[in-house]
Formats: structure tokens, sequence, C-alpha cells
């Protein structure tokens, strides 16, 4: 078992598996992470960091064992409140999912809107958010006229939109040029200072190095360590 301070854990993760068919994608993960946990989840392609990560963000569930979060155990939630445990968790995909057929504004209001927030509350926070992520003068323009770099901001304010706990970052960065990288990392950071915890599944050694936190490294299905960065790179 590798665990943490269990009683300052946002997220206690039992003995989890999680199969496709045959195949064994997760096998027997035990980890605690802390609150505001900076977290990297490593591992070469096929080593269940996605895996790990859809069973956070309630994109699937554990063939076995237990998830809590926040004090949740998300295999005993009933269905109609799933969306009041959604809005913990702020995901971050590598490959942005912004709606092409919504402007920028409106792909990250839609966040709010979804929380019931009014549109004056609304107004104001999106475009605070896309200040923050250096992107107020494409406000009105559409997903598909932006670079990947400029897409993937819009996509980080979308995230933290409705001010969640959690933030859950797939390779991130792992389509974008240097200096979009680092700012979609100095983004993250910024997050975090806030209080956030981030988790980010990736193999770039390289950005680990930079940015510092935790590493809990996955080696076909299996958590084989946990512990700061610079003690493993």
């Amino acid at each position: 078992m590798i665990e943490s301070n269990a009683g300052d854990a946002i997220i206690r993760i039992f003995h989890v598996h999680k199969h496709y068919g045959a195949k064994k994608a997760l096998i027997d993960i035990t980890l605690d992470i802390p609150k505001n946990e900076f977290l990297f989840v490593t591992g070469q392609s096929g080593a269940g960091k996605s895996t790990l990560l859809k069973l956070l963000y309630l994109g699937e569930a554990a063939s076995e064992g237990h998830v809590l979060l926040d004090g949740m155990n998300l295999s005993r939630i009933p269905n109609n409140r799933m969306p009041m445990v959604r809005r913990k968790i702020g995901v971050i995909f590598q490959d942005y999912k912004l709606i092409p057929t919504k402007t920028v504004f409106e792909n990250v209001a839609i966040v709010l809107e979804a929380m019931g927030r009014k549109s004056r509350l609304i107004q104001k926070k999106v475009n605070n958010l896309l200040r923050t992520v250096g992107m107020e003068d494409r406000a009105q323009s559409y997903p598909p006229s932006l670079s990947g770099g400029e897409q993937q901001r819009i996509a980080v304010a979308r995230a933290v939109a409705g001010d969640p706990k959690i933030i859950l970052a797939d390779e991130p960065t792992g389509s974008l040029d240097p200096e979009s990288a680092e700012i979609i990392m100095d983004l993250l950071k910024g997050i975090h200072r806030r209080g956030a915890t981030i988790i980010i599944a990736t193999h770039d050694h390289e950005m680990i190095r930079k940015t510092g936190g935790k590493i809990c490294k996955l080696d076909q299905g299996r958590l084989v360590d946990f512990k700061k960065a610079d003690m493993i790179l």
C-alpha cells in the first residue's frame, strides 16, 4: 500500500482494479492523495494513466475496489447526485474537447449555466477567466479558428470555471509547442497556489522536472512508486 497522510486526503483509492474484458488496465491500486497536492501520474503508454483519471472524473467505474472523492464513495453515489459530485472536478483533455459550434465565451460559460448561475455573474466570471488565460480578445471566436495552445487555454478556463477542488489533466501539453506548454503549466501552478489539487497524467519528464511536486508511477496497470519528483528524476 502506498499512501500519504490519510487524514488530509481528498482522494482515497482502495484496492482498485479496472478490467476491459480479459485486459487488466489497473491492478490493485491503493493510494491516498492529499488536499492541494500537485501530482503527476507517469508511466509508458498503456500503463493505465488515462484509465486512472477516468475513474476519478466518473468517466468510468472501477471493476473492483473503491474510490473516495472528498469523503464520497463514488461506487455508492446515486445517478441523480452525480452532477453535484462532478462539480468538484475540473477536467482538461489533450484534445481540448471544446464545442466547435459555440464561441470561446460560450464554451466557458456552459459550466456556470449548468450550475444555475445568474447571467450577470456568468458574464463577469467568464470575462475574468478569459483575461486570466490571456484570451479575453478572442471571446467571440470559435475554437476551430484558434491554435492548439489557445484552445488549451480555453479548456483550462472552462475546467476552473466552477471553482472545483480537483483539476484532472490528461496530457494537457502533449500536442503543444514548448512556449504554449509553459503557459499552460504556469496557469495550472497558479490554480494550485489558490488551493486546488492538481493531478496530471503525462510522460513528459522535462515538464515534471521544471514543475516539481509528487509522482505516482504506473507500470502495466500497477502502482510502483509514489514520491517527490526530484527523488526519481
